[in-house]
């Protein structure tokens, strides 16, 4: 968010929302436009991670916080 807190669970009206406000600018909008896309294709939800967490994959499924962003049509 504009506060820089993690965002962990957004959909697509969410995203679009967010980019409208400019919260969601640079970098971040193809990667959040490709899950957007896979979640309208079918695609039952899509992370985004950051890689510069260590571990962050592994944090993302087997804690209940997780590390990332879901994005899923809700």
């Amino acid at each position: 968010d504009k506060q820089g807190k993690l965002l962990t669970d957004l959909s697509p009206a969410d995203i679009g929302k967010l980019r409208e406000d400019g919260t969601i600018s640079g970098g971040m909008i193809p990667k959040l436009e490709t899950c957007v896309s896979a979640v309208e294709a079918g695609c039952e939800a899509a992370v985004v991670l950051d890689g510069r967490v260590p571990h962050a994959m592994l944090l993302e499924f087997f804690t209940a916080r997780g590390a990332g962003t879901l994005i899923s049509a809700r």
